[in-house]
């Protein structure tokens, strides 16, 4: 896949998570056997498994805020993209997180994500 292809589809990525379409981006950007890992903890196999793990993240927001992106790149079959999200838990605490994420591509979809950030400051 070349770079202006694999640049486009993170956009279509990005554009899904921004108006909320979370679940539809896994089920269209990412390969049933996709590997996502959360910082250092172990990672999560399988679309299913992380759709339900992502399922289980949304439970916890009563509102989102925004999701801003600041840096993205792509290359070599493998993404990056820096950015920030807000939003209020259930509990009504108000969350901001600053997140990166590294992707690993192959034909079009993300077999490997790992997320790097903070554990999420009180706004």
């Amino acid at each position: 896949m070349s770079t202006t292809n694999l640049q486009q589809r993170l956009q279509g990525l990005l554009d899904h998570i921004r108006t909320g379409k979370i679940i539809e981006a896994m089920n269209e950007f990412y390969d049933r056997d996709t590997v996502m890992q959360d910082n250092a903890n172990p990672p999560t196999k399988g679309l299913a498994a992380n759709i339900e793990r992502e399922k289980q993240f949304l439970n916890g927001v009563k509102e989102w805020k925004g999701f801003n992106v600041k840096a993205s790149a792509a290359g070599d079959n493998v993404t990056f993209y820096e950015c920030t999200m807000d939003f209020i838990a259930t509990n009504g605490q108000p969350v901001h997180m600053e997140q990166v994420s590294v992707a690993k591509w192959n034909n079009g979809k993300v077999v490997h994500e790992r997320f790097y950030y903070d554990t999420g400051k009180k706004a």
